[in-house]
């Protein structure tokens, strides 16, 4: 907390501070009078603690030019006076606390100071909600296109908001999974409750119980306080959990036991605690193959299920890349005070020729690179650069033998997790001879 201190008695206003610095989180500054308060009043502290017999101007005077600048600043006067009807005249006109200097004054400050703060982290969180309701407007927007194959997206999305069914996300990377997940959540009746994503291959297998089922402190070596995990903080709400398909077998067993009992219990705690969390995952992997395979649980798969949504790739929806492709160009131009720009119809040819393996991601990319590199009011073919982002290869822009393929894509994830012939060969299902074979056919090193 940015904390104002303003005391006219030097001796007792630093008496204060040291006692409110013993929180290494507040930020305090001390002024003797309200006059150079008043004067760094544009930091907007958290708080003011204030002193009612000011010199110059009195503690009621300080405390309505504050709440004229911002009325929101929550203001504790501190006073010798004990007179009842001071301090209810205060707390009428706006004061947050009254307190009397005496040997409890310290113990009232603090428990003072932990209402306000309470009260500023529910403001935050309200604010927050307030925040990510008015992105649903934003989601909507994003997920643009007019193909069969996205309408019938749109149908399930309808589906999955009329109830608590678990959702499970399929669809290439770069095909919007995260809008889908989001569009669900805040179209449906937990709108005001907690939106929490999570990337669980972001996350070391060694750390990613405590990141989402939270821990006791002491716990382990570094947990220095309690931490609220990630189920807790969607409580009501919705957990996303983004490629869950990354996640250990261990772990897997764990978040099934959550899933069944609809509780968990904190690393290094002993207290169960009930939760009524929605879950929505999503995996660019297919799920139903690595149970065959031995990673991913049966049980846990068929708990996840839920109502499956598979995004479609962009090049399966017909019609949509230049749909998408108006509408970045429309909102970038418009981001960046840029005039309108429309597409050359050999731009649109090139766009509705490209495969886009890196699907909506890669085109809004590419549109935003040809709106700065166009030097006039249209974009031409020129503009548009493919390679220039580090794109994925196209594979199919070129017709080539069913060799030349596998020789391709084998080369490709190779060069991708350097010259890892255990990690490619699990990557791509094929044995490490295969590609051992090629490396020495092709005379590779």
């Amino acid at each position: 907390m940015k904390i104002f201190i303003v005391e006219d008695d030097v001796i007792f206003g630093k008496s204060i501070l040291y006692y409110l610095s013993l929180n290494p989180e507040n930020e305090i500054n001390l002024f003797t009078n309200g006059k150079d308060a008043l004067a760094q009043r544009y930091q907007n502290p958290d708080l003011i603690i204030l002193d009612y017999n000011l010199p110059g101007m009195n503690g009621m005077e300080a405390m309505q030019s504050f709440h004229n600048y911002n009325r929101n600043i929550p203001i504790i006067i501190i006073s010798a006076q004990s007179d009842i009807r001071v301090a209810v005249n205060l707390l009428k006109e706006g004061a947050f606390d009254y307190i009397v200097k005496d040997p409890d004054l310290k113990d009232r400050l603090w428990m003072s100071m932990e209402k306000v703060r309470k009260m500023s982290s529910y403001e935050k969180k309200i604010v927050q909600l307030e925040a990510e309701i008015d992105k649903k407007f934003l989601v909507d927007n994003l997920i643009i296109g007019n193909s069969s194959s996205l309408k019938n997206v749109f149908g399930l999305i309808e589906k999955a908001t009329k109830t608590n069914i678990n959702v499970s996300i399929t669809g290439e990377t770069g095909t919007g999974k995260d809008l889908v997940a989001k569009a669900i959540h805040y179209n449906s009746e937990r709108k005001n409750r907690p939106f929490i994503a999570v990337n669980v291959s972001a996350i070391p297998s060694e750390l990613i119980e405590s990141e989402l089922f939270g821990y006791e402190k002491g716990a382990f070596t570094g947990a220095q306080s309690r931490k609220i995990g990630k189920f807790e903080e969607a409580n009501k709400g919705t957990l996303f959990l983004d490629e869950i398909g990354d996640m250990d077998l261990n772990m897997q067993s764990k978040i099934l036991r959550v899933i069944q009992e609809n509780e968990l219990t904190r690393v290094g705690g002993n207290t169960v605690i009930k939760i009524d969390t929605r879950l929505i995952i999503a995996t660019h992997k297919n799920l139903a193959d690595q149970v065959r395979a031995s990673r991913f649980r049966e049980d846990l798969y068929y708990r996840l299920l839920g109502l499956p949504i598979h995004i479609p790739p962009l090049r399966d929806r017909e019609g949509d890349v230049l749909i998408l492709a108006r509408t970045f160009i429309n909102n970038f131009c418009a981001e960046n005070g840029l005039p309108s720009k429309s597409l050359s119809p050999k731009a649109q040819e090139k766009l509705k020729g490209y495969h886009f393996p890196g699907n909506v991601r890669e085109l809004k990319s590419v549109i935003e690179l040809a709106t700065v590199l166009s030097n006039s009011d249209v974009i031409n073919d020129s503009d548009l650069n493919f390679s220039s982002l580090g794109a994925v290869e196209d594979i199919f822009s070129t017709e080539l033998t069913m060799k030349e393929y596998y020789k391709k894509i084998v080369l490709y994830f190779m060069k991708k997790y350097d010259n890892k012939v255990r990690v490619v060969a699990d990557k791509l299902d094929i044995g490490k001879s295969s590609i051992y074979n090629l490396i020495n056919e092709e005379g590779l090193k």
